[in-house]
């Protein structure tokens, strides 16, 4: 993160343009963004929405403003937000991940999936998208949707960790544990820190031993 002078200058470039040039969208764009990067939140949103007030169409704008609500815990905002920039800009996939990632939370899982799909569509590359939806097909108990989803997203993403530990859950539930010792242990190996408690679940079933387990395991979203 640049230094403060660094950003005081900046934001002091940006309030000249204002004083010769009121409502610039773009000036006006462009302290929202050095705010944000100082957690200043609140004078991030004002110089936000008056980029958005000032331009109509600036969407990215509203992706910045999502980012923030959801720092803020205020997820219906977040919803909102992102649901404007698709709005203006219906093929920006990132928005549609995000959204999908805030009805996650809220327990809203088919409208979730609808638009993780939506952003899986317009670019398959988000790894975050498919992680998300991984973790949708678990909220709703279809494991075997979830396996082959995890499947997909550890082919973009060979290396990403976390994917390697929710397909392990997924695997778990699913009863396969040999196949979840196999992800957990990648999951491990790439830093990733699996709870405690689903690796206790798992040891058994690295001794050999048999028989059932009640209870679920553990993931991390």
């Amino acid at each position: 993160m640049p230094e403060a002078q660094d950003f005081e200058a900046f934001i002091a470039g940006q309030k000249r343009i204002l004083a010769e040039n009121p409502g610039c969208a773009t000036a006006l764009y462009n302290l929202g963004v050095s705010y944000m990067q100082q957690g200043k939140w609140d004078e991030a949103i004002a110089a936000f929405e008056e980029a958005i007030a000032s331009s109509g169409r600036m969407f990215e704008a509203y992706v910045n403003l999502g980012y923030i609500y959801w720092q803020k815990g205020e997820l219906e905002k977040v919803v909102e937000a992102n649901a404007r920039a698709i709005a203006i800009e219906p093929r920006y996939a990132r928005g549609y991940a995000n959204l999908g990632f805030a009805y996650s939370q809220m327990g809203r899982t088919e409208e979730a999936i609808a638009a993780l799909e939506k952003a899986i569509e317009l670019n398959p590359r988000i790894v975050q998208a498919w992680n998300n939806l991984v973790n949708c097909y678990l909220q709703q108990g279809d494991i075997d949707k979830a396996i082959a989803t995890g499947h997909k997203l550890l082919e973009i993403a060979p290396d990403f960790a976390l994917g390697h530990n929710n397909l392990a859950y997924a695997y778990y539930l699913n009863g396969d544990f040999a196949r979840a010792i196999e992800h957990v242990d990648r999951a491990l190996e790439l830093g990733f820190e699996v709870h405690t408690e689903f690796l206790k679940k798992l040891q058994p079933y690295r001794k050999g031993e048999s028989g059932s387990h009640s209870g679920q395991g553990f993931r991390r979203q």
